[in-house]
């Protein structure tokens, strides 16, 4: 075998015609977009919009430069800048199809711990019309109690005080509107990308949560002058492994350290509010509307949620991946029960979306062979996420009289599983939370208090002081720590309806 050409700029023309390649000159790219956090969904989704916007000619001032703000994310800036900022997305279809091909819309990468100020003057850069977010659900320091922007995060008291020495997102953000301002620029766009329901209303608040201590005047200018767009995004993109590198080398000859490999789905929903322009995304596929709620609200209850049910339930079972759980017939039948029983009957009407369609496609699409999403990556930060995608559904039901039994046998299994750690074969969990000792210490105390775990008032808000919810819990409680085999519960559950 030939040895495999690296990725860079100037080995672009060697690379093997079926990878698809940047059409359009690099060089003459501005940066137009600011992006923190790039992880794999940011390289499948808004940088692949992008380089798709790009190709079709309008390129010129949306290059993308990626900020890392912790030590972690030195790794991909370093194989990035190595790279010439390129990367290989490998998107692979239900029947087997894959696709190929070289993204080239991110152009640079900076570090802020290297060089707090260079980051703060790239954003308040002319050139940049544009931040946007991916920083995960955890990383928008809210406090859990108050739903206020956590003033108590020692990075943030860090950051109030070293308004150019910055730590956290916000205060990146609040520095270089400060300096946009003092300067007679226009403001950026601040856009996340996260998977977060009315994402650009959240981080909205923490913004001005944070500017109104350090400096209200400014606080008053960020309300009055910057734009939030809330936004829904969507595409399935598992954690790279070493067999896609392997792939890449052994089947297209190419050599790149840090590939993304995802599904052939992708959506992003956005409200149309920039408040200096805009990339013409609506032509690659993006879809422009005034309300992106009852969008939102759907991918979350019904995709998220649908990820969880089979990451919390197909964990302690065994399964190991979210394809493996379709494959099987109890778990796929119990996921579409939860969608149809609890989850439709309280979502709002979705314009121009057959529900039952896309609940179809949604299962196709988790039970895509090629796609090897774990569930330990499915179950990362659960307590983030479990009250973003499924607790609001179980609340609603409480109220309106309906189904609550397929999300309690979630909620129950989670609960064994944050006590136990291991799966019913006592095999061990990949657990990563930053509640992890939080939800073991509460579960732990299960055998004592069978409501101790769902006492977690930061995570489930007042549940365990509904009577309904605590009386079909503690039966589930009872029968998943008498026998920890989950489908013994499942069957019974999906039988009964």
């Amino acid at each position: 075998m030939n040895t495999p050409i690296p990725l860079s700029q100037e080995n672009l023309p060697q690379i093997s015609d079926a990878i698809a390649r940047p059409e359009y000159d690099r060089s003459q790219i501005k940066t137009g977009i600011v992006h923190i956090g790039v992880g794999g969904f940011h390289r499948s989704h808004e940088a692949y919009y992008t380089d798709a916007l790009m190709n079709s000619g309008d390129f010129s001032q949306w290059g993308i430069c990626g900020v890392g703000l912790r030590e972690p994310d030195r790794k991909i800036a370093t194989i990035l800048e190595q790279q010439d900022y390129l990367y290989t997305l490998i998107v692979r279809h239900p029947g087997g199809k894959i696709e190929n091909r070289v993204i080239g819309s991110l152009v640079d990468f900076m570090m802020g711990i290297d060089d707090p100020q260079a980051v703060i003057d790239r954003m308040a850069n002319p050139d940049t019309k544009i931040v946007s977010l991916t920083i995960t659900e955890g990383g928008y320091n809210v406090d859990p109690d108050s739903g206020e922007f956590d003033m108590s995060n020692p990075e943030a008291q860090h950051d109030l005080q070293n308004p150019q020495q910055p730590k956290l997102a916000f205060g990146y953000l609040t520095a270089a509107l400060r300096q946009r301002r003092d300067n007679g620029i226009p403001a950026f766009t601040v856009q996340s990308c996260d998977n977060i329901q009315h994402n650009g209303n959240l981080t909205r608040k923490m913004v001005l949560g944070f500017a109104r201590q350090q400096d209200p005047e400014l606080a008053q200018w960020i309300e009055r002058e910057v734009c939030f767009p809330n936004a829904m995004v969507d595409r399935i993109t598992p954690v790279t492994t070493a067999a896609d590198m392997s792939y890449l080398e052994q089947e297209m000859g190419l050599q790149d350290q840090w590939p993304v490999t995802c599904e052939p789905f992708c959506q992003w929903v956005i409200e149309d509010d920039f408040c200096d322009g805009r990339p013409a995304w609506e032509n690659v596929g993006a879809q422009f509307v005034p309300d992106v709620t009852p969008y939102e609200k759907m991918k979350i209850r019904l995709l998220n949620a649908g990820h969880s049910v089979l990451g919390i339930l197909g964990s302690i079972y065994g399964h190991q991946t979210i394809d493996e759980c379709v494959s099987d017939e109890l778990f796929a039948t119990y996921l579409r029960q939860f969608m149809d029983i609890e989850a439709t009957p309280v979502l709002d009407a979705v314009e121009g979306i057959d529900l039952d369609a896309y609940k179809d496609t949604l299962i196709e699409r988790f039970g895509n062979p090629n796609i090897k999403d774990k569930l330990s990556r499915i179950c990362l930060e659960s307590s983030s996420k479990l009250p973003v995608f499924l607790i609001p559904t179980i609340s609603e039901n409480l109220e309106r009289g309906g189904s609550i039994q397929y999300a309690a046998l979630v909620i129950a299994t989670w609960c064994w599983y944050s006590d136990q750690e291991v799966n019913q074969y006592n095999k061990e969990l990949e657990i990563i939370d930053g509640k992890r000792a939080e939800l073991h210490q509460a579960a732990a105390a299960t055998r004592d208090d069978p409501l101790s775990f769902l006492r977690l008032t930061s995570v489930f808000g007042d549940l365990a002081k509904n009577e309904r919810f605590a009386k079909v819990y503690t039966e589930m409680i009872n029968k998943i720590y008498e026998n920890p085999d989950v489908s013994l519960q499942m069957r019974k559950i999906v039988k009964s309806h």
